[in-house]
């Protein structure tokens, strides 16, 4: 994992929060920590599944 990725990613949002709150629009994510910690959730859970090599390949089921 790139660190300066990691970096740029979280000035990026903070400067994107910080922007949203100055023109006092609502956030585009869940205000809440279960809203947050679910999308937490579905980041480990894809990162679970490509880790094991699981696909179902259903894209190339339908001819995609």
């Amino acid at each position: 994992m790139d660190f300066q990725l990691v970096v740029l990613g979280l000035l990026t949002g903070t400067l994107t929060g910080a922007f949203f709150a100055l023109v006092d629009v609502p956030i585009p994510a869940p205000p809440e920590l279960p809203g947050l910690m679910g999308i937490v959730g579905i980041y480990l859970g894809y990162k679970a599944v490509t880790a094991t090599g699981l696909s179902l390949g259903i894209l190339d089921s339908i001819g995609f």
